[in-house]
């Protein structure tokens, strides 16, 4: 099972969303082809109804704590309920890195 994979089983296991997605972002950043250190998360569900962006954010890390033991590096959270989802969708892009040797060639 790739890490994708079981980011989306626990995230399914503990928040029972009505949307998810698990999107690797690693290609992205100055990582070798292949890995899975960079993700972004979109997720609604009932469990953030009443909860505050910083509370939806540890629920979800909370969920993902074996995966960042295990080399998660860089994990973007976007967190809706249910009703703010079939309001407004919409996610940002996620901004191009700059960092490691992308850094480097941007200086030159």
């Amino acid at each position: 099972m790739t890490r994708q994979e079981e980011m989306e089983a626990r995230l399914r296991e503990a928040l029972d969303p009505v949307h998810l997605e698990v999107i690797n972002e690693s290609h992205m950043h100055s990582v070798p082809r292949g890995s899975e250190t960079h993700f972004k998360v979109v997720v609604a569900s009932a469990r953030f109804e009443g909860k505050s962006r910083i509370e939806r954010h540890r629920a979800v890390q909370r969920a993902l704590d074996d995966a960042f033991r295990a080399g998660l590096h860089a994990l973007t959270i976007t967190a809706f309920s249910p009703a703010e989802w079939q309001t407004d969708p919409s996610v940002q892009p996620s901004p191009p890195c700059l960092g490691g040797s992308k850094a480097d060639a941007s200086k030159g």
